[in-house]
């Protein structure tokens, strides 16, 4: 039997192990006195990126997840900090000898926030659901392999998959794991209801969600009574507002330039944790001019990925040689695989008849991507690439025009979902366009294979993809979070879409 540590022992080990932040104190200003530390019932953390709707079934982007799994949505399983499956929902699972069937024995007196029981029927209704059409989002295609989903009782639930699969348990413990209410899912865009620890009291579409503990929450309680997640569009003024005492938590911070005044001041802690989130240069494999691959190895060699580093986000994150992050179990050093060399980028490009190359620079409105642009340009430039940069509003614009009707030479955007190689990679009809006929039948039968035979497999079709250069990863981005002094258990590290809010309190 596969058992892991019960939820309450990881959170256990969650608190024991991370690191903890610092900012001003709860909702202070200037005409009224900062709360205690022991008076402080609410955390407020700045983000940037608010969502469009909450419906992360039709709608692509990280921010739905971000504030909605783990906090209202919740699956069988959860991913640690660590990158590890462990039980949520689920108490425990078998597995059967070929690796097709799983038997889940699920939480005993779990309710949705509705009321409503949460049993092994609504574990069919969830799967089923992200195999109809009511799911359309991309991430859907994890859940392809489940081929049949049967109730064995109220607290047990068979999955059955078409084959052996290394990737499924990890992947039902992201978003497309989510497990909902029949009964809720009628208006997902506005209203969530989950088994979640929080519910969502308000959402003020500009400005901020707001988060309210269950009283009813089947598992360990929240250390917070309300949290609230704040937006801005600046980076700078997430900072501004840590300083006034406006937000708690900076989490993922966008100007790590302002870092050094944090870091001298023992009134904030700062973090620098781990993230899986790759900065992507996207190329429109399906049109002109990077239809040819040539040209595509041509852009890659033109660019200095640790000088576009070092100059766009201060020296924070890892050079990285392709969209796979060190947590990932196949994860290889691929930065000799197109490195930096401009010579060869004019050689490839006048191979290719595409000297003085003119392409349009789609960038997003974040903070990253304004920053990363710049000096990409200037480097493509260097090598009879002209980039002219286009702005595009992020999420509402770049997700309509870019992610959805492909219509873009180059962009570059912040990947951060959980093991999405083959998400981007092996789907022609996702907006990078790459042929997958060279890598779809390694890996299937890699992730059919034993261990050994999943990290090999996949380490060729990772290769095969960075040779293409089908796409360029930039960097790895840093988790930079900055808090008050008194906020404990703040997550470290960001390694899947979620943003756990549930052990963040006060000292």
């Amino acid at each position: 039997m596969n058992r892991a540590p019960s939820r309450a022992a990881a959170v256990a080990l969650l608190a024991a192990s991370a690191l903890f932040l610092s900012s001003c104190s709860a909702g202070s200003s200037g005409e009224e006195p900062a709360e205690s530390a022991e008076q402080r019932s609410g955390i407020t953390v700045a983000l940037t990126g608010e969502p469009t709707n909450l419906d992360f079934t039709t709608t692509a982007g990280a921010a739905i997840p971000q504030a909605l799994m783990t906090n209202v949505y919740e699956g069988l399983v959860e991913i640690d900090q660590d990158g590890a499956i462990q039980p949520l929902l689920a108490e425990s699972w078998d597995i059967s000898e070929d690796r097709r069937t799983y038997t889940f024995t699920l939480q005993p007196d779990v309710t949705f926030s509705n009321g409503e029981p949460f049993t092994a029927d609504d574990v069919k209704f969830s799967l089923d659901r992200v195999n109809s059409g009511a799911w359309v989002s991309s991430l859907k295609n994890k859940m392809a392999i489940v081929e049949a989903v049967n109730v064995l009782g109220d607290t047990e639930v068979e999955i059955v998959l078409s084959r052996p699969s290394n990737a499924w348990l990890f992947d039902l413990g992201t978003p497309v794991g989510a497990m909902f209410d029949e009964s809720g899912v009628d208006d997902l865009a506005n209203t969530a209801i989950g088994t979640g620890p929080f519910t969502i009291e308000a959402w003020n579409r500009g400005q901020s969600i707001e988060m309210k503990a269950r009283n009813d929450y089947w598992g360990e309680a929240p250390k917070v009574d309300t949290a609230t997640l704040r937006y801005f569009a600046d980076a700078t003024a997430t900072t501004n507002a840590l300083r006034s005492g406006d937000v708690d938590v900076v989490y993922n911070m966008q100007a790590p330039e302002l870092l050094s005044t944090f870091e001298s001041d023992d009134a904030y802690q700062v973090l620098d944790g781990t993230s899986n989130g790759e900065i992507i240069l996207s190329m429109n494999n399906k049109q002109a001019p990077f239809d040819d691959v040539r040209v595509r190895q041509a852009v890659m060699h033109a660019i200095d990925r640790q000088a576009v580093l070092d100059t766009a986000w201060s020296g924070y994150g890892t050079v990285v040689g392709a969209a796979v992050p060190p947590t990932d179990p196949y994860y290889e050093d691929l930065t000799d695989v197109n490195a930096y060399d401009p010579d060869k980028a004019r050689d490839l490009l006048a191979e290719a008849g595409a000297e003085d190359l003119n392409i349009t620079f789609s960038v997003p409105t974040r903070p990253y991507a304004t920053a990363v642009s710049e000096i990409v340009v200037s480097q493509l430039a260097e090598v009879g690439i002209n980039a002219t940069i286009e702005s595009a509003e992020f999420p509402a614009v770049w997700l309509d025009k870019v992610f959805t009707q492909h219509d873009y030479d180059m962009s570059v955007v912040l990947a951060v979902e959980s093991r999405d190689f083959l998400t981007m990679f092996n789907n022609p009809d996702y907006y990078l366009g790459y042929d997958n006929s060279k890598i779809a039948e390694t890996a299937a039968t890699a992730d059919a294979a034993d261990e050994a035979g999943y990290v090999d497999g996949m380490k060729d079709v990772v290769r095969t993809v960075t040779e293409d250069a089908a796409a360029g990863v930039l960097f790895l981005f840093p988790n930079i979070v900055v808090a008050d002094a008194d906020v404990t258990n703040v997550p470290a590290n960001s390694v899947t879409e979620a943003l756990d809010l549930t052990g963040i309190g006060w000292s």
